[in-house]
């Protein structure tokens, strides 16, 4: 009776789990898989993983942007912001140097796709290999171990049951047909061949992470690269400083990595190679610090650098998010936009708004989701409501027969 009453309460509680994760139309391992059941044990951790908010707070929340949205700052400051934003993230940099933001080794969990194909196998195999040494692991240790199981479920349903990989992505067999017979996809590395040598030239695999800080994504990615033949990474920032930092690091190597300054918003700038090369595109906490009306041209320019086939993985901060709430009047440059003491500026995003822009750029969406979390702050017993926008959007195999300029806005 006791087998069949346990038995019972874990189906219940998987069947619990499944609705709630279905409820967004997310798979149960994306965005962590600690849940709040009893608000008692709320400060036995630092984090909670898929908050549900009430109506009270969802109304709490739009009082106080709109709030501190009433005071705009003054035009002439918010130009000033605009023109000199190079010289607020480099004083940003001189000041915390390496020591503001934590490295990001949450990375290869939330975007897999990141890696090769071959080197994201051996990391599952790895994983199921740490799964099976510690069989009596906490439920959460295991839920982490079941994310390359939980991805493929993922695309699968998006994809089909028949599909196929080609270049370390998932696709129907009429799509990995298209990119097989493709003459241009077949010519390729020909053309790259006579072009002018260029940094990760003789590369089979590459990625480029925009805005890369001080490397806080680049060297726990360059940590797995290195194992890893045929692969180069490409990072830039239009913070001199940044770059120089990343430069710098004794575990940076020219061999595997190419640091460059870069403006995403000056188009006419070129990049230190040609378009159509990239397999992977990080915009990770960047495009929040970009002023609204020029981030489309950004994401616009950025499809063009991506394969056929090529994914560009976003994350940043999202609407109403804490970091929003706590702003005070005279902070707001336009509408969910706003400036720091230190003059360096962020945005907050919906998911509708992050699905137009790469929608527009003729990118497809693979995955869109809203990150909501409860962070705590035990010794002070505070919480906070913490909003991030997490996506995955794909490049086409074949350009769609509309002009992608011309793509209507849709509203999910």
């Amino acid at each position: 009776m006791n087998f069949i009453t346990r038995l019972s309460a874990l189906c219940l509680r998987k069947s619990k789990m499944q609705q709630r994760h279905q409820s967004s139309r997310r798979p149960a391992v994306p965005l962590g898989s600690r849940i709040l059941t009893d608000p008692s044990k709320v400060f036995e951790h630092n984090m909670w993983d898929h908050m549900q908010w009430s109506q009270e707070e969802e109304e709490y929340a739009k009082e106080k942007a709109a709030e501190n949205s009433l005071v705009k700052v003054q035009w002439e400051d918010q130009d000033k912001y605009e023109r000199e934003a190079s010289k607020y993230w480099n004083e940003f940099y001189k000041t915390h140097k390496n020591n503001f933001f934590k490295d990001r080794n949450w990375l290869f969990l939330e975007f897999p796709e990141i890696l090769p194909e071959k080197r994201r196998e051996e990391l599952k195999t790895e994983e199921r290999s740490s799964e099976h040494t510690k069989i009596n692991s906490t439920n959460s240790f295991s839920h982490k171990n079941e994310m390359f199981e939980e991805e493929e479920k993922y695309w699968k349903k998006n994809f089909g049951s028949g599909s196929t990989s080609v270049q370390g992505y998932v696709y129907n067999k009429k799509q990995a047909k298209s990119l097989t017979d493709n003459p241009q996809g077949k010519n390729c590395g020909e053309e790259l061949g006579r072009l002018e040598s260029f940094p990760g030239s003789d590369a089979t695999y590459r990625i480029l992470e925009v805005g890369c800080g001080a490397g806080n994504s680049v060297f726990p990615i360059l940590k797995v690269l290195c194992n890893t033949p045929g692969t180069f990474l490409y990072c830039c920032d239009f913070a001199s400083g940044a770059v120089e930092l990343v430069k710098s690091h004794s575990s940076y190597n020219s061999a595997w990595c190419s640091a460059f300054v870069h403006d995403v918003c000056d188009d006419a700038l070129p990049y230190p190679f040609p378009d159509e090369i990239l397999d992977v595109i990080l915009l990770v906490f960047v495009l929040s610090t970009i002023h609204p009306d020029r981030m489309q041209g950004v994401v616009n320019r950025l499809a063009k650098l991506l394969k056929p086939g090529g994914m560009l993985l976003f994350r940043d901060y999202g609407r109403y998010d804490t970091a929003q709430l706590r702003f005070k009047k005279g902070h707001c440059l336009s509408e969910n936009f706003y400036v720091r003491g230190d003059g360096t500026r962020v945005y907050f995003f919906t998911k509708d708004e992050v699905w137009n822009m790469f929608n527009l750029a003729g990118l497809t969406e693979v995955q869109n989701l809203v990150d909501r979390r409860l962070q705590v702050n035990r010794k002070k017993k505070v919480k906070m409501q913490r909003v991030w926008i997490q996506s995955k959007f794909q490049k086409p195999l074949l350009l769609p027969l509309n002009n992608p300029e011309e793509t209507t806005e849709r509203h999910p």
